[in-house]
């Protein structure tokens, strides 16, 4: 029988082991126009963090006791549509599972893309790599020349955003914690990283940037915020992309340089990749070109088997993924 992971109770600050179970399913009937897939990658996202929680959001909040729902990578098994064959690889949202029946209008056949990996779809030809692209280029204008602040830059978000600045002409500084992280950003090409583990961002960022910065990407929220308002320049840019800090804190941020948004004319662009969804075309052609380049490289951290989930997700949140975080089933 089809296991699926369950969310049992609203998790209070970080999540734990039990506040998740695995249980067995009853997957939908195969009627016609409905496909059975069989998973074989699961993405786990800090976004998911949120849906743990009762609140008003972009996307509706995890339903308690039952089936939890991510981004998936399979292979369909059976169908009863015929724009979809048994072999198929498929991308669809029912992740957390180790098979799903889905209708075919949420299944999107994987483009043929010489050279790139099935889980791909899942990083940096995904909502990965689709959300460093379309928050740098669209939501902060970046543009050729601009110095860039990108903060969990040895994360799969963080880790594409440095990678397409540079191949857009950009000047990228990254921060990431400890050595190890760091030397992997570096050898992303990024011309300067600062160890948030090491001392003060601000200090550091300060450092590294004495002439400011024009964009900052942020993944992180909390002092990384605070250090790129400090030192941001006149009419910079900033994509609001996610504030993984604060993601399991209850205490809201405390940021002392606010006050130069007004200032020095700041721009704070929030954004999804929801909002996109209409340009997925160009953004594979152009992410699909950078991979064939080697211009966008993608590194993962994986861990084996479905019971494995829980963990991977956690994960996130202790520096445990370098690049994007993948369970393979």
């Amino acid at each position: 029988m089809a296991k699926a992971w369950h969310l049992m109770r609203r998790p209070n600050g970080m999540p734990v082991a039990e506040d998740f179970a695995l249980k067995d399913y009853a997957m939908a009937e195969m009627g016609d126009g409905m496909v059975r897939v069989a998973n074989r990658w699961l993405s786990v996202d800090p976004y998911m963090r949120g849906r743990m929680n009762d609140a008003k959001s972009y996307i509706p909040a995890f339903a308690i006791d039952a089936p939890m729902e991510g981004g998936a990578v399979g292979e369909v098994i059976e169908s009863r549509d015929a724009n979809f064959a048994p072999g198929d690889m498929v991308l669809h949202m029912l992740g957390w599972r180790d098979e799903a029946v889905a209708p075919a209008a949420e299944l999107n056949k994987l483009p043929a893309m010489p050279g790139a990996e099935p889980q791909a779809f899942l990083g940096n030809l995904g909502v990965t790599g689709g959300t460093a692209y379309f928050g740098l280029l669209d939501a902060a204008q970046a543009k050729q020349g601009d110095i860039v602040f990108v903060s969990a830059a040895a994360g799969a978000v963080g880790s594409a955003v440095v990678q397409i600045a540079k191949a857009k002409g950009m000047t990228v500084i990254g921060s990431a914690g400890g050595a190890d992280k760091c030397e992997f950003v570096r050898s992303l090409g990024a011309d300067e990283v600062i160890d948030y583990k090491a001392g003060s961002v601000l200090k550091q960022l300060s450092a590294v940037a004495p002439k400011g910065i024009d964009v900052y990407f942020d993944n992180v929220g909390g002092d990384h915020l605070d250090a790129a308002l400090a030192l941001a320049r006149q009419n910079a840019r900033f994509a609001m992309c996610g504030m993984i800090e604060n993601y399991n804190a209850g205490a809201p941020n405390s940021l002392r340089y606010l006050m130069l948004i007004v200032a020095m004319r700041i721009r704070l662009q929030g954004f999804i990749y929801l909002d996109y969804l209409d340009q997925l075309g160009d953004f594979h052609r152009e992410a699909g070109a950078l991979m064939a380049t080697g211009q966008l490289k993608s590194r993962e951290t994986i861990l084996e088997g479905l019971d494995k989930t829980p963990e991977a997700f956690l994960g996130l949140f202790t520096g445990a993924n370098t690049g994007k975080m993948l369970v393979r089933i």
